[in-house]
């Protein structure tokens, strides 16, 4: 298995300030790189932004600006909204960035060159919101409205460049169904092979350069025309690692990273990724993505999100959710409410029910338990371990520790945020079922039980070490904190290095604090 690990967010479009949707996949994207990097693993993390298209042209025209000034003032939103979030993304590509723009049109200059790309006419319905032209009967079966957003279909009429995607088709089939993991969840692998299996035109590639007013990549071949969003866009994962070489400072910088391992996007652009992207891929002899993985929709309180109903979670809701509770309850929250690839609903009173619940009650709990225990009974120091001292009970704790260890890799790699943290709430329940039946506080009076206290303590401690490493991917500065208590600082996260049972040293000094998560009411 290659050591590295290449993990990106889509690039989000700047028509408009981000929200709830694009911190999912941004914090999926982050919780995968923290977790691989802890792991040993040489992780590279992309993200960025998608400055182009006619939606991008109307937007700035609706607001007095040249698309570039709007592209500007909104990017930064996004920029600033993922360093409060704690992301911690490697690179950030912008489509209106040269280093872009011409690798970009080095690969459309090469699919020219193969015969992958012709002149042809494009007629029929257009979906702005989306940047795709449908087919008549897709429109017709919509009512001549958008199947996503529902607002009007445009007629067009115009000359255009078009790849040859159908020629691909049948090898992209093949492709899918030798590897059951490129397109995921399965749901959408069944549902992309089923519309694959039905036929497939060639896809329109270009715009005319005159509706876009300048604005876009040129065609290289034909500068009256501007490439079509869909193929430039598509291309920043892999122009942002400076392929192809162009001449410039960024070629090759990180190629080593390439093929990705895992797109995560949601599943209203999945068509796009597992398929024309995977056939651009395949006409210009380039290694495929390892995966696409498409997550669901969250809807709030039960509704759809509307600004009208005011349930829409935005840049501003989610930092008043953060300020009540913390930027790591929100990440929390949003890789345990739901399974990745299913839709969620939002909350604030789930929020809260999911805080008390899993945090206060259960890590937070557990922490203050044990180390309030080890500073009254042993003054603060970690007891040493006694084997022949530690109840049998002690048993189901280290079972519940292997299952959280051996589990761990097998659920990022599969994107299954919630099996893992399953996991690791199977070692918080298990921990403090232990405490329970031995009864410390009990065994605290008897001077003959102080190797048996010792040794029980001393399991605590170590199985809440080990919880709050693994908890480190999901909840940074939370699991450092808490780490903290136990004498240990940021390298107990390094889960090369720490991420086994039974390396917490006797004798360390523990720090007593305020409770990491209070109790909300």
């Amino acid at each position: 298995m290659s050591n590295t690990y290449y993990v990106t967010t889509p690039i989000y479009y700047v028509n408009d300030a981000p929200h709830i949707g694009h911190s999912y996949t941004t914090i999926a994207a982050d919780a995968l790189s923290r977790y691989y990097r802890a792991a040993g693993r040489d992780v590279h993390f992309l993200t960025g932004t998608d400055e182009h298209g006619i939606k991008i042209v109307k937007a700035a025209t609706d607001r007095g600006l040249t698309p570039q000034q709007l592209a500007d003032s909104v990017v930064v939103h996004f920029q600033q909204l993922w360093k409060d979030l704690e992301i911690t993304n490697d690179d950030f590509i912008r489509t209106s960035s040269p280093r872009h723009e011409k690798r970009v049109q080095a690969l459309v200059s090469e699919m020219v060159k193969r015969d992958e790309i012709y002149l042809g006419k494009y007629e029929g319905w257009y979906d702005e919101g989306q940047e795709e032209f449908v087919t008549e009967s897709t429109a017709r079966d919509n009512e001549y409205k958008s199947p996503i957003n529902g607002r009007p279909l445009t007629r067009y009429g115009e000359p255009s460049y078009f790849f040859r995607l159908s020629k691909w088709v049948p090898k992209l089939i093949e492709h899918i169904e030798a590897n059951e993991h490129f397109v995921q969840p399965d749901a959408r692998r069944n549902e992309v092979l089923s519309k694959l299996r039905m036929g497939v035109e060639d896809l329109s590639i270009s715009r005319q350069q005159e509706k876009l007013g300048g604005w876009g990549v040129p065609m290289p071949n034909d500068p009256s025309h501007s490439v079509y969003v869909w193929i430039d866009a598509l291309s920043n994962y892999y122009t942002a690692l400076g392929l192809p070489a162009v001449g410039d400072e960024f070629d090759a910088a990180a190629e080593s990273y390439w093929p990705c391992d895992v797109h995560l996007i949601g599943k209203d652009i999945l068509w796009f990724h597992a398929v024309y992207w995977p056939c651009m891929l395949m006409s210009l002899g380039l290694p495929l993505p390892k995966c696409v993985f498409a997550h669901g929709w969250w809807t709030s309180d039960g509704k759809k999100m509307s600004k009208t109903l005011g349930n829409f979670v935005s840049r501003e809701a989610i930092a008043e959710i953060c300020a009540e509770y913390s930027v790591d309850v929100y990440r929390y929250f949003l890789l345990r409410a739901v399974m990745f690839g299913s839709d969620g609903d939002f909350s604030r009173d789930a929020l809260r029910v999911r805080y008390n619940s899993d945090l206060a009650n259960g890590v937070g709990n557990l922490l203050s338990r044990t180390v309030n225990m080890i500073d009254k009974y042993f003054d603060g120091a970690i007891p040493a371990p006694a084997p022949d001292a530690i109840a049998p009970e002690a048993q189901g704790v280290m079972d519940a520790a292997g299952a959280l260890i051996d589990s761990a890799g097998p659920a990022m790699a599969a994107c299954q945020f919630h099996k893992y943290l399953d996991s690791l709430q199977g070692l918080v329940d298990a921990t403090n079922r232990f405490i329970d039946v031995t009864e410390p506080f009990r065994l605290a009076k008897d001077a003959s039980q102080r190797d048996r206290l010792g040794g029980i303590l001393y399991a605590c401690a170590e199985a809440v070490r080990l919880i709050l490493a693994y908890l480190a991917p999901i909840m940074p500065a939370s699991a450092i904190a808490g780490l903290a208590q136990l004498g240990l600082g940021p390298e107990a996260t390094d889960l090369v290095a720490v991420g086994r049972w039974g390396v917490l040293t006797a004798g360390t000094q523990t720090n007593k604090a305020s409770g990491l998560f209070p109790r909300k009411p």
